[in-house]
């Protein structure tokens, strides 16, 4: 489960967003400005980032706060799964990323399957929805769904894109160092009981 100081610090941003977003009364304003001020010094506090990194990454965001989505494309081949490999960290996670304006879920786990791993792919069905917050990742400053996408391949051969080193296949028993950020070894092998149990339903937290 989240540590409480983030998601206090979460909880204090979106309240100080929304209310920057509609108040009208200047003293109601200064109010949610202190608000987002008290949530980046939270995080500076806990995190030793920068407060200019944090309110640029965590506090510079307009509109009514919601969560992001990270869309995440699971694909098996041999009993296998697809993994890529993050330039990032050198670790390895499912192809995908931030949900994209203009796409559907299915339209970016695709999208994010041939951009870095190299393969073509479609879209199968939806295996699960799930809050970050309730698994094993490092601390973050954003409130995150979890889509994970059943994609087949149709296409393409193993190669690595802007963000990734490259791609390969990996069993449930010999999965690489995992990016953590990205998924936890609980969620792959999560995975793998949709390929164990295609019937088993769509799994919400």
């Amino acid at each position: 489960m989240e540590q409480k100081w983030l998601t206090w610090a979460k909880e204090i941003q979106a309240i100080a967003q929304t209310g920057l977003t509609y108040a009208k009364d200047v003293y109601d304003i200064e109010r949610y400005q202190a608000l987002r001020e008290l949530s980046v010094d939270i995080l500076a506090d806990y995190t030793y980032e920068s407060k200019e990194k944090i309110r640029l990454a965590f506090a510079g965001e307009d509109g009514y706060c919601t969560p992001k989505v990270d869309i995440r494309g699971v694909v098996f081949q041999d009993n296998k799964i697809l993994l890529v490999r993050e330039k990032l960290d050198g670790n390895w996670a499912l192809p995908g990323g931030w949900g994209d304006i203009g796409l559907s879920p299915s339209e970016v786990a695709v999208k994010e399957i041939a951009e870095e791993s190299g393969y073509q792919a479609e879209a199968v069905r939806l295996l699960a929805v799930l809050d970050k917050k309730f698994h094993n990742h490092p601390p973050e400053p954003y409130h995150v769904y979890k889509f994970f996408v059943l994609c087949r391949i149709t296409g393409g051969e193993a190669a690595g894109g802007v963000e990734t080193f490259g791609a390969g296949f990996f069993a449930e028993d010999e999965l690489p160092e995992l990016s953590q950020e990205r998924n936890t070894a609980d969620q792959i092998r999560t995975m793998f009981e949709f390929l164990k149990n295609p019937e088993k339903p769509v799994i919400l937290d």
